[in-house]
């Protein structure tokens, strides 16, 4: 592929009202690309969009259509949830991850993003003057986005900083005030995917018990961690969680990646026994219902969406339920995202890239969804606009208020073998730019 030119670039940026691309969302860097794709004739290597790479679990999608042709369409789900969905979404978190939450506490969402989305608002009305989110950086830019658009003030620190026993000092800092409702994280992390350890995760849950904070725990890519066996339901290892350490928590786990199930919008909240319970004077004032778990899904589900779809409900009940029997291995399918990773990372440290995150704690990270990358002294602007030149799109770490330089990179879209050879023919192209780039530059300067 030649390169695009520099000038292509900024007018497709300048026609998006995109003032610097370091800074662009997911969504506004797969409109440029594929803008550009458009413009050049040429396909783009996409790793900055992290859709499922996988088909479907076929477990599902039969599932949903018997629903639909028993005629679920026609009635509205439960306000709470499908019964059977609440009933096996507590046997599946008992199975995978070994925590106790009854049926009651499992609330379906339209997606983790919906659930999350809500949750930030509730949490932000529990207590006058208590509400303000921590993030963990990295992290997802949307959880970003959703406290922006619902006007919450946050604050967050990089945790590859403040990793081990170091955690406990800096939430102290973070969390005094007493204006912190809800922290927010992502295990493993989107995108450096480093994994809290059982002890980091004790950590957490205790200064969440002292300083009366919820934590908001995403499990998008649960038991993703492959350095683990975590594939076998009811049997140790399970999947790392706060819910040991305290009862300020509620998981969101979606169907969108460990089941391939995106395009359907569908994920569970579950929220421990006693927050569920537990009673808010503001929200009794506020809404006429002081219990958490009833106004998340009586008032702010109910006005956001009226409910979960009927038939995508009874679609995530057939995998709970062929998962924790074991019938089906979600974490056997999903494997072959490492699997890519490996080869990826391959690829990009021929071409002279270098891992941003490349240590979990004293281990080596894992290869998993995605990792991060970064070259020579580029900033994160400079490195994104030429990756785009030479065809490859990915978002940068500034995104997702990475203090560090460089790109995330996503492996769902890797999907051939001649994925990879593109993949590697573009990063051949991108370094032939950097160094014709950098000699003309050296050679101006000493002039």
């Amino acid at each position: 592929m030649k390169p695009i030119s520099k000038d292509v670039i900024d007018k497709v940026l300048a026609d998006k009202d995109i003032i610097d691309i370091g800074k662009a969302t997911i969504r506004q860097c797969v409109n440029v690309a594929q803008e550009l794709e458009q413009i050049s004739g040429e396909k783009f290597i996409h790793l900055e969009f992290g859709i499922p790479g996988l088909d479907a679990c076929e477990i599902g999608i039969q599932a949903q259509k018997t629903a639909l042709d028993e005629g679920v369409a026609s009635a509205y789900p439960p306000a709470s949830g499908v019964k059977e969905l609440k009933a096996l979404g507590s046997k599946f978190i008992k199975a995978f991850i070994n925590a106790d939450i009854r049926a009651e506490g499992i609330i379906p969402t339209v997606g983790s993003m919906q659930g999350c989305y809500n949750l930030l608002l509730e949490c932000s009305q529990l207590k006058k003057g208590k509400n303000v989110i921590l993030y963990f950086n990295p992290g997802f830019p949307s959880h970003y986005l959703q406290a922006k658009v619902l006007g919450l003030e946050s604050r967050s620190f990089d945790l590859h900083d403040f990793r081990g026993e170091k955690l406990r000092g800096k939430l102290k800092e973070m969390l005094s005030d007493g204006r912190v409702c809800a922290l927010l994280y992502s295990n493993p992390n989107n995108p450096s995917w480093c994994c809290l350890s059982d002890d980091e995760l004790r950590i957490v849950g205790e200064m969440c018990e002292k300083h009366d904070v919820i934590a908001l725990e995403d499990m998008a890519y649960l038991c993703m961690d492959f350095r683990k066996d975590l594939s076998h339901p009811f049997r140790a290892p399970f999947q790392p969680t706060v819910a040991h350490y305290t009862d300020n928590y509620v998981m969101m786990i979606s169907a969108s990646k460990i089941f391939s199930y995106a395009g359907e919008r569908v994920a569970i909240v579950a929220i421990s026994d006693k927050l569920f319970h537990r009673f808010y004077p503001d929200l009794q004032e506020r809404y006429g219902i002081g219990k958490f778990g009833d106004n998340f899904c009586l008032t702010y589900l109910y006005v956001n969406s009226s409910g979960c779809s009927h038939s995508a409900q009874c679609a995530l009940a057939s995998m709970f339920k062929a998962s924790l029997e074991g019938k089906y291995d979600f974490v056997g399918a999903v494997k072959e995202y490492g699997m890519r990773a490996g080869r990826a990372k391959d690829i990009f440290m021929k071409h002279h890239f270098h891992l941003v995150y490349e240590k979990d704690q004293d281990g080596e990270i894992g290869d998993g969804f995605f990792f991060t990358v970064a070259y020579d002294d580029l900033n994160c602007t400079s490195l994104i606009l030429n990756m785009m030149r030479c065809g490859i799109s990915t978002i940068t770490l500034t995104s997702t208020r990475s203090e560090a330089i460089g790109l995330r990179v996503c492996m769902s879209m890797m999907n051939s073998e001649a994925d990879f050879q593109t993949l590697d023919d573009r990063l051949a192209t991108f370094e032939g730019v950097m160094e014709r780039e950098y000699h003309d530059e050296y050679i101006r300067a000493t002039l």
